[in-house]
Parts: C-alpha cells; sequence; structure tokens
C-alpha cells in the first residue's frame, strides 16, 4: 500500500506533517515551483563560484577565516572539508523520529531557494527521506549560534558517503546506507557545504515533537486533574463560563470548558452539593489558571515553531531577484530556544501541580481516604508514588533554567552570542518524560481514589479515563510492584488511547 504523500516547498510545511515524516508514515516530493527556485539559485552560485569577486563560504574560509581566499581548483575540497571538520557531536544520538524530522526540515529550507545547493543534492536528501536512510546524528554540540553546526554537519556527513546511518532501522556505515537503497552519495561543490551545515533545523526538529508531545500533555493534565477532583469530592464550580469570562485568557477559558466536558454528568458530584466545605485547594480550584497558562505558554512556543520550520536560516542568503548573496545571522536560534525554555517551563508548571494533587489523594488528612489508598498498615500503598514525582517535579524545576539566557562564545569571537537553542530542546525534552511520567502516577492513584467511591460514577469523560486504565491495571488491594502500574499507564499515555477515550466520551 502507497503511502501518503507531502509536496515540499519551503513555505507550508506544518508541525503535524514533520510529526508524520518522523514516524516514516508519509513520502515526500518537491513541488515543482520549489524546484524552479532552487535551479535559479544554483545558477547565480555558479555565476559567483566562476567569478573573481569574493563571496563568503563559495570562494572564501569560513568564520574569523573569512578573509581567507580559496583557489578554484580547491573549492570542492573547502566544501567537503567544512563537513568533515564539523561533524564534532557526542553522546546519544537523535531518535530516528527526531533525525527524520532533522532530514525533512533541512529539505524543506533548501526548497526555499535561497542556499543555492544543486537539484541533485536536494533530491538525495528527499530520497533518503523516502527510502528511510536516516543519519546517525549525535545530539551534542550545538551552542545555536550558526545554528546547529554540529548536527547539521553530522547530517551532510551521509550525504558525501561519510559518517553513518540507519537503513530501514539498521545502523549501518553511511555509504552501505545508500547502497542498500539505492542511492550515491554527492560530491559537494561551491558553497553546498555551507549550506548544509547553517540553520537552527536540530532544535527545531527535536523542539516540534516536543511541542506537539506537550499539547498532548496539556490536554492529559486537565483529565488527570479531573479524576482527581471527582476522587477528592471536589467542587465543579470554578469551571463554570462565568468566571472565565471575566478573565478572558484563551487558554484559561479552554482549559475550563475542557473540564467541564470532562465532568459533564458526574454522579459523585451530587454526593456532596450540601457538603461543609467552602473551598477546595488550589491544585484543584485553580486548573483553569494554571493550567491555561501552560496552554498559553505552548501558544507562543507553537507560534515561533510554525515560522521558522518554513525559514530561510541559511548564511550566506542567495537572492536571485537582485543577484546578491548577502551574509546575515538568521542562523541564529534564539526564537526557539525562548521557546523551547517556555515550554519546559509550562510543562513543569504541569507536573508540579499534578504533584500536589497526588498529596492531596495519598494524605488522609488531605482525602478523607484510608492513608496512601492502601487497605490496612500492613500495606503502604501509593506512599512513594508521590515520592517518585516529586522527584521528578524536583528535576524538572532544575531543567527549566532557561538555556536561552546563557552565552559562551565562540570562533574567536566572531560568534560572540550564541543561542544555546539546541540545549533548550533536549531539556524540555527531558521534561517531557518527565511530566508524563507525572501525569501518568496521578491517574493511577486517582484511579484507586475513583474505586473507593463506587459504585458512584464520575463525569463521563473521567470515567472513559478511569475505565481505560483498569482494563490495564487492577485495583491494588495489598502491595505489588507499581513501578509496572506506572509503566502500564505510561503506556496508554503514550499511544494517545486516554485522549482519544475521553474525546470520544465527550463529543
Amino acid at each position: 500500500m502507497s503511502r501518503p504523500r507531502i509536496l515540499i516547498d519551503g513555505d507550508t510545511l506544518t508541525l503535524e506533517q514533520i510529526l508524520q515524516v518522523a514516524r516514516n508514515e508519509v513520502t515526500v516530493e518537491l513541488a515543482p515551483e520549489a524546484a524552479a527556485r532552487v535551479r535559479a539559485s544554483r545558477a547565480l552560485v555558479d555565476r559567483v563560484a566562476a567569478g573573481d569577486t569574493p563571496s563568503y563560504g563559495i570562494n572564501t574560509g569560513f568564520g574569523t577565516l573569512a578573509e581567507v581566499r580559496i583557489d578554484k581548483k580547491d573549492l570542492r575540497d573547502l566544501q567537503r572539508n567544512l563537513i568533515l571538520s564539523h561533524a564534532c557531536g557526542v553522546g546519544t544520538p537523535l531518535p530516528l523520529g527526531e533525525a527524520r524530522a532533522l532530514l525533512l526540515l533541512r529539505c524543506n529550507v533548501l526548497a526555499k531557494g535561497y542556499s543555492g545547493v544543486r537539484p541533485e543534492t536536494l533530491a538525495l536528501a528527499l530520497e533518503m527521506i523516502n527510502r528511510d536512510v536516516v543519519p546517525v546524528v549525535p545530539e551534542r554540540g550545538s551552542v545555536g549560534a550558526s545554528g546547529d553546526l554540529a548536527p547539521l554537519a553530522h547530517l551532510a556527513l551521509v550525504f558525501i558517503g561519510e559518517g553513518e546511518a540507519y537503513y530501514q532501522g539498521q545502523r549501518l556505515p553511511a555509504r552501505a546506507a545508500l547502497e542498500r537503497a539505492g542511492l550515491q552519495p554527492v560530491i559537494l561543490e561551491a558553497k553546498e557545504g555551507l549550506a548544509l551545515v547553517n540553520g537552527t533545523q536540530a532544535m527545531c526538529a527535536v523542539g516540534t515533537l516536543l511541542q506537539l508531545r506537550a499539547e498532548s500533555l496539556a490536554s492529559l493534565a486537565d483529565v488527570a486533574g479531573a479524576m482527581t477532583l471527582e476522587g477528592l469530592l471536589g467542587s465543579h464550580k470554578p469551571f463554570i463560563p462565568e468566571i472565565h469570562d471575566i478573565r478572558a485568557h484563551p487558554g484559561q477559558k479552554d482549559c475550563a470548558a475542557h473540564l467541564r466536558r470532562i465532568l459533564k454528568n458526574s454522579e459523585l458530584v451530587e454526593t456532596h452539593v450540601n457538603c461543609s466545605k467552602v473551598q477546595d485547594p488550589y491544585s484543584l480550584r485553580c486548573m483553569p489558571q494554571v493550567h491555561g497558562a501552560a496552554r498559553e505558554g505552548l501558544a507562543f512556543a507553537r507560534r515561533i515553531l510554525e515560522v521558522e520550520v518554513n525559514s530561510a536560516t541559511d548564511n550566506p542568503l542567495v537572492f536571485t531577484e537582485t543577484e546578491r548573496i548577502v551574509s546575515g545571522g538568521n542562523f541564529h536560534g534564539q526564537p526557539i530556544s525562548l521557546a523551547m525554555d517556555v515550554v519546559a517551563m509550562a510543562l513543569t508548571q504541569l507536573s508540579s501541580i499534578s504533584e500536589r494533587r497526588v498529596e492531596q489523594l495519598v494524605n488522609p488528612l488531605l482525602s478523607g481516604l484510608p492513608a496512601f489508598l492502601a487497605n490496612s498498615g500492613l500495606n503502604s500503598g501509593f506512599m512513594i508514588a508521590q515520592v517518585t514525582s516529586a522527584a521528578l517535579v524536583a528535576e524538572s524545576r532544575v531543567l527549566s533554567h532557561p538555556a536561552s539566557v546563557d552565552s559562551i562564545p565562540s570562533s574567536a569571537g566572531r560568534e560572540d552570542h550564541v543561542s544555546m537553542g539546541m540545549t533548550a530542546a533536549l531539556k524540555g525534552r527531558q521534561v517531557s518524560d518527565f511530566t508524563r511520567s507525572c501525569l501518568a502516577i496521578e491517574m493511577l492513584v486517582a484511579a484507586q481514589a475513583l474505586d473507593f467511591r463506587l459504585p458512584v460514577k464520575p463525569g463521563k469523560g473521567a470515567l472513559a479515563a478511569y475505565e481505560l486504565i483498569r482494563s490495564k491495571v487492577p485495583h491494588m488491594d495489598r502491595d505489588r510492584e507499581l513501578h509496572k502500574d506506572i509503566e502500564a499507564v505510561t503506556q496508554l499515555v503514550d499511544s494517545g488511547a486516554i485522549i482519544e477515550a475521553v474525546r470520544s466520551a465527550t463529543a
């Protein structure tokens, strides 16, 4: 069965399409209008390379060596040496999905027609996506200055038959991976090496997949919070529209509306209409305000990413209309760095308030339920589940220190202010892992609390999540290895099954 196709034109790529490529669900093809721009851009580079006028990166050295002229006979070696020398990445390779996204994003930038690569070089990159040849790219080594130099150099190594690549998931020398896919490496001509390593595509690849995951976790936080609210017999009144209409932050209003849908048709709410409790703790009552603020942060990050993934971030840039090749600073990753820091902080807030709700559930002085939701003192119940959540929140807070305010100059002072955008994206990815675990813990503990409320049932969205969890994890009558239960719920989170079950129940 043939896979759907995405046209790459440099201007209209969506975050959701990037995810499709990351999952290897689609093929890619260069749009005809983009192919024409690439040819025109390359023609201008060829004319400049054939002349004697100095042009950065075409017939000069790089960085602080920009004033060094390069003989025409050495232009190929100049580009090859650039790739080899810049492939300085270390650490764990990017996961396959992120590496596929990186390759796609580089193709999209080249397709804009401001980079000056040859059509055959871009064609190779597109076919690598289609034939599942994925470069091995170490995730550490970028300061986000001239973009993500080291990660992009490792990507470009495969184009010239160097480095390593995965072919259909198997890690091989790059030349062997290309050969198995029926592809041949290219010999880079003037400017092509520089065109392949300048840009923000590594931080955007990690950042895009982080962003989409974070948006899903923001919705899941509402589900977890609603389950906890029902388990604790909390009030639904703080979510009525009138409260949020007079503060009017879109994220807050959206969260409150989502909570109302999840809690609709609750039987539990009827059991405590006339209770003596006046107010719930903030971790319950202020979910729209806290979760909503996180949504606002994620909305900001999405806007930045949507612009960046369709932006020209090369240097120098090739303007065919005016026949100028101009050095600039579009490769600087500051917008992405700041956005990824915001994502990490937004997720940390979601995990932080989630941990406080878990404390409400396991503390008998707060919940009115058995201590740690255990059946007797012989069992510790969910005591350490809260401790694990606290540990993850503590580390997330450390990781939420912003990378975007840091800078270590490089390249002998030429790159004297850098963005640390890849650092921001990588630590945001780690925070998303922790947030996922915290929310899985909360839902697991909340399901146990809801067991104590049976046969009275929670709202239809919370009930759908509860029933799905109970289909995989039984009620805990006596102590068992809780890490297995946490992993089972985590798998439901990762698959999207919980969100889908709630969406179906509340449609």
